[in-house]
């Protein structure tokens, strides 16, 4: 059954938050589409996929449990039909003459099994919050998205996104920068993703508007509500 909270928005843990249009799913770590404790994502991220939305760690390939990387997701951040996450596991070495993995077949070719420091290794895949990835894009083991960045349908990402940057192409290189540098600090500082939801709510409006010095006073609002409830916070 789908949970009703009309006061604080959708509940995160509903798998389908538009019952009616099942292609959208939360795939957060709280509603048991993603069983992998190597991949986590935030609340309210979601994966848009006519073909079944709750099937979205098929998209995460070569993501094998022997190497230990992590596919990490921020909050509120929208993947598009076709994303694919490629992850440590598809490397090859690349030292010797040949790159293919004759180890991996035995039958006296395990003679060969390369050690970890030969295997390129790139590290956790780390999306920010607030990213809205496009159709059918390729991320590529290690990188890291920046928040609020947009990535353009059928790009290839090879390197790190910078935040608030839009990027398309193959390979991904940065088109141009949302707002101007002085705004996305602000933002990163603002973090808006972090706030409870019932004041992300009443702050919709700043939130998908323009105006910098809106957001912020509702930034200082939340502050000095928060230091109310927990006086002796540090």
């Amino acid at each position: 059954m789908t949970e009703i909270n009309t006061n604080l928005g959708p509940a995160p843990t509903n798998v389908f938050p538009l019952p009616a249009f099942k292609q959208v799913c939360y795939i957060n770590n709280i509603n048991n589409i993603i069983n992998d404790p190597n991949i986590i994502v935030g609340d309210y991220s979601y994966y848009d996929d006519p073909d079944g939305a709750q099937l979205f760690t098929n998209n995460v390939l070569y993501h094998y449990p022997f190497i230990g990387d992590k596919l990490i997701i921020g909050k509120f951040c929208a993947i598009a039909r076709g994303v694919k996450f490629i992850m440590n596991g598809a490397n090859h070495k690349l030292s010797g003459f040949s790159t293919y993995p004759f180890q991996i077949f035995g039958h006296g070719w395990e003679s060969v099994q390369p050690t970890a420091d030969e295997l390129p290794f790139k590290g956790d895949m780390v999306i920010g919050h607030d990213v809205w990835i496009g159709y059918n894009v390729t991320m590529m083991p290690g990188v890291r998205v920046g928040n609020g960045a947009i990535i353009a349908a059928q790009s290839v990402v090879v390197d790190d996104v910078p935040a608030y940057s839009i990027v398309g192409g193959n390979p991904a290189k940065v088109l141009k920068r949302r707002f101007a540098p002085e705004i996305i600090a602000a933002l990163e500082q603002i973090a808006w993703w972090d706030w409870p939801i019932a004041h992300i709510t009443r702050h919709l409006t700043e939130i998908v508007g323009q105006d910098i010095e809106a957001l912020k006073q509702a930034a200082k609002v939340i502050k000095a509500e928060t230091e109310m409830v927990f006086p002796f916070r540090d």
